[in-house]
């Protein structure tokens, strides 16, 4: 196997947006536009490990669109909640923490919101706890992967609400679709390609799943890529590229889908910043055949066909 080294360029300066801000997540959208949500104040994870679902105090946001040449903010204030995601949703934003707890019967939190790009809230609804990934496609199904607390039970959650470990809701929260042939553990990585192809990776098997057909008549393949831990992957459907996996911080792999079912051995890629340097990103998004890392206050969007 052997190494590509792979130099970097900002596709975007977002510095004139961040006074007093941090970012939370960058997001490409299914409009290819991308989303980065800011927040004043990252909070505080609880005994240093958990991620609380509540702030402490009411934040604010920032959701900052940005398309080549273009960038446009919309500021959502006075929030109680702890926000992860944005995506599009039609001519809305959806944001959606990972959290969310469990009171009683019909008490427990909403973690998705659905604003206007005034800021203003249109509904709000759950989409379960511990959530790994969230991906709208265009017709604005909104996809849900779940790592273990939310497949197994955390926060109150006797029946987790993610507990098939992969679900696909309607605009308004109605659940559209659950996986029901995969035995999902860790929803590891999700890439909602488009409405008729959309792919997951999973612990404990390590296999690559691919549902096609849209959700109507869904058919779910699986292949072995041949990598253990990967967090994420972009593929424009015969080359597969993904992140190092268990270890391999900073790595990538490129692979291709040459044998039916199985991917190559593929070769290593190694990213480095517009100075030459070793580059390891703050947060990476992969979506479709594009991966963006978010740094400091740089975006960097990489496709595959620059990589091959």
């Amino acid at each position: 196997m052997f190494n590509k080294m792979v130099a970097l360029q900002p596709f975007a300066d977002i510095s004139a947006y961040m006074d007093g801000f941090e970012i939370v997540s960058a997001q490409i959208g299914s409009d290819g536009c991308m989303y980065v949500l800011l927040i004043n104040q990252i909070p505080v994870r609880e005994r240093g490990m958990f991620v609380p679902t509540a702030l402490k105090k009411t934040n604010t946001y920032k959701v900052l669109l940005v398309e080549e040449d273009y960038m446009e903010e919309v500021v959502i204030g006075d929030q109680h909640f702890n926000y992860h995601y944005v995506q599009p949703l039609h001519r809305h934003l959806l944001l959606v923490g990972a959290r969310c707890s469990y009171y009683g019967v019909g008490k427990y939190d909403l973690n998705a919101k659905v604003c206007d790009f005034k800021g203003n809230t249109i509904r709000e609804f759950l989409l379960g706890d511990g959530i790994q990934s969230v991906q709208v496609t265009e017709k604005g199904t909104i996809w849900t992967s779940y790592f273990d607390e939310g497949v197994f039970g955390n926060n109150g959650w006797g029946k987790p609400v993610g507990a098939q470990g992969l679900l696909a809701w309607d605009e308004h929260g109605n659940k559209r679709y659950e996986d029901q042939v995969s035995d999902i553990a860790d929803c590891y990585a999700l890439n909602a390609a488009n409405d008729d192809e959309v792919w997951f990776y999973y612990y404990t098997d390590f296999l690559l799943g691919c549902i096609s057909g849209g959700l109507a008549q869904p058919k779910v393949t699986f292949m072995n890529p041949g990598i253990s831990g990967s967090s994420g992957f972009c593929t424009d459907g015969y080359h597969f590229l993904f992140d190092g996996g268990y270890g391999k911080s900073g790595t990538y792999l490129l692979k291709k889908n040459e044998k039916r079912g199985s991917l190559s051995t593929g070769h290593k890629i190694h990213f480095q910043n517009e100075k030459g340097e070793p580059f390891v990103p703050l947060t990476q998004d992969f979506r479709e055949n594009r991966v963006l890392f978010s740094k400091g206050n740089l975006l960097y969007l990489v496709s595959i066909e620059e990589l091959v």
